[in-house]
């Protein structure tokens, strides 16, 4: 291999570690977003049931099918 060859390719190793760096941080902040969301949808699930329920007294279950179905 000539020297100029061997600098082409560490020169795209560089390059494909630094993506995949890159591409990790977006993964992990991307799982963090969604854990917080999560969290948030958990939250206004429970503030709607509990609405819900002083409401009209009943329970609420938001995975339940409603009547009419």
């Amino acid at each position: 291999m000539t020297d100029d060859r061997i600098t082409r390719l560490e020169e795209a190793l560089a390059h494909q570690a630094k993506l995949t760096d890159d591409l990790s941080a977006i993964v992990a902040d991307q799982a963090e977003r969604i854990a917080l969301l999560e969290r948030r949808v958990q939250a206004l699930r429970r503030r709607a049931a509990e609405a819900d329920a002083t409401k009209d007294g009943g329970a609420y279950f938001a995975d339940e099918r409603p009547p009419h179905y």
